[in-house]
């Protein structure tokens, strides 16, 4: 399971730029965006003349408060699954102990029994284990795919007014930006739109 953890790891970080918040709110984008205060003009009076802006992704897992329940949620679901494994296989041991100590003087073919039902029994908790892993993962795909439609869709209402050329990401393990510039950070704006419209989902 191990391997499991590492695995949806990186795709709930992958997936913490995307936000999955636009579906499940009666609020309208542009309602949210209007409480938002704009990012086109700083204290020092910077504005954005080079259409570029950036997205914090850190910040967004940490800020998030729908995000990262579910995120929560998944690992539950996780931990749910480890451990009904690794109680499977407590329950072969013992019963492989039981045996062993009810029957000391047990016959080449009482042996081969019990050797055939362990045989079967792990093969069963193999099969049970790659079934709960395997939709654990679509799980977190599907996550994923709704996160990156949802942000796109809030960032192309957000943008009629920003008018931005690009918004890029960056964050832990992903960041390609040599330098950024804390003017062009729009994270603020996304964390407050996002968790605004999410409110109703969270409750």
């Amino acid at each position: 399971m191990n391997k499991l953890s590492v695995a949806i790891n990186i795709i709930l970080v992958a997936a913490i730029g995307f936000l999955y918040y636009y579906n499940f709110s009666g609020k309208t984008t542009k309602e949210v965006l209007s409480n938002i205060p704009s990012l086109s003009k700083n204290k020092e009076g910077y504005n954005n003349q080079n259409k570029i802006a950036y997205v914090e992704l850190d910040s967004l897992n940490e800020n998030i408060t729908y995000f990262k329940k579910r995120r929560k949620e998944l690992e539950q679901l996780q931990k749910q699954i480890e451990a009904k494994i690794s109680n499977d296989y407590r329950s072969l041991e013992n019963q492989q102990n039981s045996f062993i100590q009810k029957n000391p003087n047990a016959t080449p073919e009482q042996i081969q029994s019990i050797r055939a039902q362990l045989a079967q029994g792990q093969q069963d908790i193999e099969v049970e284990k790659q079934k709960k892993t395997q939709e654990l993962n679509q799980k977190s795909f599907e996550l994923m795919e709704s996160i990156q439609k949802n942000l796109k869709d809030f960032l192309t209402e957000y943008n009629k007014e920003k008018k931005y050329q690009y918004i890029l990401t960056t964050g832990s393990g992903i960041d390609y930006l040599i330098y950024k510039d804390s003017t062009l950070d729009i994270t603020k704006d996304v964390i407050r739109g996002m968790n605004e419209k999410m409110k109703p989902a969270v409750n």
